[in-house]
């Protein structure tokens, strides 16, 4: 909301300056983003008089002219305009100024035009920064001519002499109140907050003899969604640009004046923050207004001239055969005032704030009146509103306006009223206010204290309950004087046994030099094709988002390998030369016969390094990491096949990929990335990515330490190198070591790989250290060699002969 400070001083007798206002406004609850004072690029620019013009000796189309500005010589400027005369008053940019020029600052210095001194310049409305909106006289591409409504003093600086001067002061006002939206509810804010007297006066109009009801008949159909709607009518209607003072306010206000019948509603508009409409008597069919549901396939041209689908949730203002405006948003084609209108409907009306901002919506458009309705308007100003329009189209001599009105009210007269409670709202702002001074600060909002109750005024919607009504003596005490107050209690809260889990792991992942990322669990459907799922899997069904940003996060996310991914290759096009990086996140499944989806926590890591070394096996190592440090003891790392769970199993190389499995259930996957996935990511290098199930994971593992104490008795070590099928995994031949030396096995360690001219084609020499420890007794070497003999029994049923 933009609020003009010299309107706001027609109701208050604001002595602070500027900026003491915004401080002092701002503490009381209005916030204030900034403000602004117009004109203020412009300077060393003043009114002076045409006393002389003659043509430039070398040019056909310039003139010389000699210009008074209130000193004691005249000032000789070259111009090129075609519209200037003796004796007109203009703008005169003198040496050393500043105007605008296609909407940026320049200088205007002395200079020589075609051999003859110029020593400044005179100034168009674009060169001030203006235009004929604001000064519906002036010629468009030639120099202002200052009229009868501006201040000719010679040498007087142009931005005061035409009323160029306000000052703007922008404010962030929240959802709950739209009384705020208007030049009055901020007024009434500043009263109170300086504790000065409100000067409102309560709009009247004399009216002329006729009936409303020859002209007009109004009815409701749908009173849930339209509480109020008043209509009058204004005949012999004369059309023509508003006074300079009205003007200026529009102007100062963000709103670019019109015509006269125009800018009443828009002046109305910011006054009272209530939206109003003019309806040319014309193009009401029947002479009748309707507020009904707009029929199904029913269409309607708005004043943007675009053709609009209507709905039937959606309300409307019809005449006897067609909608004329969308209730609370915009008017229709013919709604609008022609410069040959001679009868004009007014209208003020309450629509229901939540179908004016669907409707809206669905028609992708929104308005100044729009988001005002949206926002929750009371029906009880419409009237103030109506009679503020009729009063100023009289003051304006802009028609006769008929003394009576229609009025269908279906408003609730029921005051609101919300406990109050000085000891209660004292304990709740930690104060000792006595109530007398509570009940002060109430009355200067205009709420008033009967009975033990606040009774709220009919603007304040926002008035609900007994905190509410603290907030309010709160802002007015000054939140500033509230004395600081120690937490009282003893706070019980910890960490729940998910949560814990869920750190431990991130700091494991952390501590093994992996960061830490956060992206969006909003996703686009394209990346289920990068990763090359299959059009038949289950993770691309998904919850679409009904109002998404764009295509690019219309979905929520089934798998975090994509996420991961973009990480990785936003990274890569960046030329970092390495990424390591997690994210622990929810996935997002769609359940059948449940509204809501299931949301469980997985774990993604991605990693590429163009400079190190890091492969398959680095990224098995950190997910060895995550598996100790969740207390998972026992699993199998073992190569996807067709009871593989995971649908993104095709992400990744087919040869380089492992899944996780820990008593029979998989608990992640992870490897190298296919190549087209990296191709599709625009990632030139190797890259890898892991995925595990949290939950999964935390049900697995034993979260208490156990401790071990050391060992009394010596290991026995026995090496071993066997020959199999180069096709056979390692983690086989480890199984089976475990299983056959049973309980004394303490490690096994793998420490070569060979593949060479001393073995045969398609086989592979595998070695391992095996360390064996009683804690009964010193090993015997008869122990030791009947358990290696159970591990070449084993390894011997795998295929891998003894070397």
């Amino acid at each position: 909301m933009d609020l003009s400070m010299r309107w706001l001083k027609d109701y208050v007798d604001l002595k602070a300056d500027v900026k003491q206002f915004c401080s002092d406004i701002t503490i009381s609850g209005s916030k204030v983003e900034c403000y602004s004072e117009e004109g203020a690029y412009l300077s060393n620019v003043v009114v002076g008089r045409v006393e002389a013009i003659e043509r430039h000796p070398d040019s056909d189309h310039m003139w010389i002219t000699q210009i008074n500005v209130g000193e004691d010589e005249l000032v000789q400027i070259v111009t090129g305009a075609q519209n200037v005369k003796q004796g007109d008053y203009v703008p005169v940019a003198k040496h050393k100024s500043t105007v605008l020029h296609e909407g940026k600052e320049v200088k205007i210095t002395k200079g020589k035009l075609r051999g003859v001194a110029s020593n400044g310049m005179l100034c168009s409305l674009a060169e001030l920064g203006l235009t004929v909106h604001d000064f519906p006289y002036a010629i468009e591409d030639g120099i202002f001519i200052l009229g009868d409504d501006c201040d000719k003093t010679l040498g007087k600086d142009i931005r005061e002499a035409i009323g160029f001067n306000d000052t703007t002061v922008e404010f962030e006002i929240t959802s709950n109140r739209p009384d705020c939206l208007a030049v009055i509810g901020l007024a009434r804010e500043t009263a109170a907050t300086y504790n000065i007297p409100l000067n409102v006066k309560k709009p009247e109009y004399k009216g002329v003899d006729g009936d409303v009801n020859d002209y007009l008949k109004v009815a409701i159909h749908n009173t849930d969604l339209c509480k109020r709607y008043i209509g009058a009518i204004v005949k012999n209607v004369k059309i023509e640009p508003s006074p300079r003072w009205m003007r200026e306010r529009l102007r100062a206000c963000g709103v670019r004046p019109i015509n006269n019948f125009v800018d009443i509603t828009n002046f109305v508009m910011l006054e009272y923050g209530r939206p109003m409409h003019a309806f040319d008597l014309r193009y009401v069919e029947g002479g009748e207004i309707n507020v009904r549901n707009a029929a199904p396939g029913e269409t309607i041209t708005t004043l943007d001239g675009v053709e609009r689908q209507l709905s039937p949730e959606m309300l409307v203002i019809a005449d006897a055969k067609k909608p004329v405006a969308v209730a609370g948003v915009m008017g229709g084609e013919y709604s609008g005032i022609m410069d040959d209108t001679t009868t004009v409907v007014f209208e003020s009306a309450c629509f229901d704030g939540a179908s004016v901002r669907t409707t809206a919506k669905k028609l992708g458009m929104r308005t100044d009146a729009s988001a005002r309705y949206e926002k929750g308007l009371d029906p009880h100003e419409c009237y103030e509103a109506l009679m503020r329009a009729c009063q100023l189209v009289e003051e304006l001599g802009a028609g006769e306006v008929i003394h009576n009105y229609i009025d269908c009210n279906y408003q609730s007269e029921e005051p609101k009223k919300v406990d109050f409670s000085a000891e209660w709202i004292n304990r709740f702002l930690g104060t000792d206010i006595p109530e007398a001074q509570m009940i002060d600060y109430l009355n200067r909002l205009g709420i008033k204290v009967e009975n033990g109750k606040a009774v709220s005024p009919w603007y304040r919607i926002d008035l609900e309950v007994k905190a509410d009504i603290a907030e309010e003596v709160a802002r007015l005490y000054d939140y500033n004087n509230i004395p600081d107050t120690i937490i009282r209690g003893v706070a019980n809260a910890k960490l729940t046994d998910k949560q814990k889990f869920e750190r431990s792991i991130k700091e494991a992942v952390l501590a093994m030099g992996v960061n830490e990322i956060a992206t969006f669990s909003f996703i686009s459907p394209k990346y289920f094709d990068k990763i090359r799922l299959p059009e038949d899997s289950k993770l691309r069904r998904t919850v679409t988002i009904m109002n998404p940003l764009g295509e690019d996060t219309s979905v929520m996310r089934t798998t975090i390998i994509p996420s991961v991914c973009e990480v990785l290759a936003r990274n890569y096009s960046y030329r970092n030369p390495e990424a390591y990086v997690f994210e622990m996140g929810n996935e997002y499944l769609p359940v059948e016969g449940e509204e809501l989806p299931a949301e469980p926590v997985r774990l993604g890591i991605g990693v590429y390094d163009t400079k190190d070394s890091f492969d398959f096996f680095d990224l098995k190592g950190i997910v060895e990491g995550v598996l100790k440090k969740a207390g998972v003891k026992e699993y199998e790392i073992s190569r996807p096949d067709d009871s593989c769970i995971f649908d993104e199993k095709v992400s990744f190389h087919p040869g380089r990929a492992a899944v996780v499995t820990a008593d029979g259930e998989q608990l992640g996957i992870f490897g190298e990335l296919h190549p087209e996935v990296c191709e599709n990511y625009g990632i030139g290098t190797r890259a890898y990515a892991a995925k595990i199930n949290i939950p999964e994971l935390m049900a697995k593992g034993t979260p208490e330490k156990t401790y071990s104490p050391l060992p009394r008795y010596p290991a026995t070590t026995r090496d071993i190198s066997v020959a199999c099928d180069a096709s056979l995994p390692v983690a086989e031949l480890e199984k089976a070591i475990r299983q056959a030396v049973g309980s004394i096995l303490e490690k096994v360690t793998l420490f070569d790989v060979y593949t060479g001219e001393q073995i045969e084609a398609g086989k592979k020499s595998v070695s391992y250290s095996i360390s064996m420890r009683s804690h009964e007794g010193t090993l015997t070497d008869e122990q030791a060699d009947k358990a290696m003999d159970k591990v070449v029994k084993a390894l011997a049923d795998l295929g891998a002969e003894r070397r």
